[in-house]
């Protein structure tokens, strides 16, 4: 899941770099911004869920 949840961050941050680069009008842009911005938290709640999950077989 560790691995997932990094790819996720990295999607999400091409889907906003390339809304950015790609699109012209404002509403798209932003709304393709908030989506990648959607989808690096999911990669980010997904790193620290495991992340905790391996702390929690070491106690």
């Amino acid at each position: 899941m560790k691995l997932s949840g990094f790819l996720l961050l990295l999607a999400g941050g091409g889907i906003v770099l390339a809304a950015v680069a790609l699109l012209t009008s404002s509403l798209s842009r932003t709304g393709f911004v908030l989506a990648g911005i959607a989808v690096e938290v999911l990669g980010l709640a997904l790193v620290a869920r495991s992340h905790l999950a391996e702390q929690g077989d070491r106690v």
